[in-house]
């Protein structure tokens, strides 16, 4: 995932109309956050992300709730995959929603970077959600194959699986934005999951259309079509979290921090960069060679520039720590 200068949409628009709506929406849900912001970058993301997981759970909430009591008349395993997965990506918003709370705590003398790796966990957390997911629609869709049988109230089904696409894409969506806003990777995960849950509710109007012409083996078909397609997702999110609990980097991040360190002005070379996840928190670690014959106060003051540029380079948090060091030297000092 790549963070970029400042917040975007999928079409590079700044201010698009999704997120217009999607901050009209969570500011009706939330009322904890700071909406003031400097060069771009989120002031308290953690709140940011909170309030993500609130509405991406009212909203997943609501369909998973309409599709449950169309399922009680129709008997659709696939609209039953559908409602389990959309009950099941409600849900991994309240470890999300644990996780970004306690992300927001202040560092202590035994967790002294403070608690921002709650979010890997609950991103492990979802990883499982969703392999959960994948395994209860294979044993009822293998059982429906073998016990086939024709859904009821069709139009109604088709009604739901249309309603459960939409929800779940526009919750995507909104995860997606706000994770790639915060550089939070839970909730990009997450984000994955319901669309995973869109294809799913495709699948239900497919199952729907077939047994509108009496043919009772698509609806257990649509389900293992939706199956292979969450385990798709599956490897696909824990690939990514994996990556983050690894202390992976993109190598793009890492340009991107070498060429704004190289930006500031007395910057006469780099070394020794490294760069790491923190939850949604970039750190950052660096050594810059400066003219020999500055003072120390002004090599300092070089530092804080250095930092400065960062922040304002980043559209998700930033700690950097910075080494100085004369640039006469044959090589920086990597003994800390």
């Amino acid at each position: 995932m790549t963070v970029p200068p400042a917040p975007r949409d999928d079409h590079g628009h700044r201010d698009s109309w999704f997120r217009r709506v999607r901050d009209r929406v969570g500011d009706m849900v939330a009322h904890d956050h700071d909406h003031s912001s400097s060069s771009g970058q989120l002031l308290d993301s953690g709140a940011e992300a909170i309030r993500a997981t609130k509405v991406s759970l009212v909203g997943l909430g609501v369909t998973a709730l309409v599709q449950a009591v169309i399922f009680l008349f129709s008997g659709s395993v696939a609209l039953l995959s559908d409602t389990l997965h959309n009950l099941a990506d409600a849900l991994t918003a309240i470890p999300l929603w644990i996780a970004f709370a306690v992300g927001r705590r202040l560092p202590t003398r035994r967790y002294m970077y403070g608690f921002n790796r709650a979010e890997d966990v609950a991103g492990l957390v979802i990883v499982v959600a969703i392999g959960a997911s994948a395994t209860l629609v294979i044993w009822e869709s293998v059982r429906r194959l073998a016990e086939p049988r024709l859904m009821d109230h069709i139009p109604w089904v088709i009604a739901a699986g249309l309603v459960g696409g939409l929800g779940n894409e526009l919750v995507a969506r909104y995860r997606i934005m706000v994770g790639r806003d915060i550089g939070s990777e839970a909730l990009v995960v997450d984000g994955n999951h319901a669309r995973a849950d869109a294809l799913t509710s495709l699948a239900v109007v497919a199952a729907g259309v077939g047994a509108a012409f009496d043919v009772a083996w698509i609806d257990p078909v649509a389900g293992l079509v939706v199956a292979a397609a969450i385990l798709w997702i599956l490897v696909r999110s824990a690939r990514r979290v994996a990556r983050r609990i690894l202390d992976g980097i993109e190598p793009d991040i890492v340009d991107d921090v070498e060429s704004t360190i190289g930006g500031v002005a007395g910057v006469l070379a780099i070394s020794d960069v490294r760069v790491r996840w923190h939850g949604h928190q970039l750190r950052i670690a660096a050594s810059i060679a400066v003219d020999a014959e500055l003072t120390v106060r002004e090599g300092h003051e070089t530092a804080h520039q250095v930092e400065d540029a960062l922040h304002r380079h980043f559209s998700v948090p930033v700690t950097a720590m910075v080494h100085v060091y004369p640039h006469e030297a044959a090589k920086a000092p990597t003994d800390r």
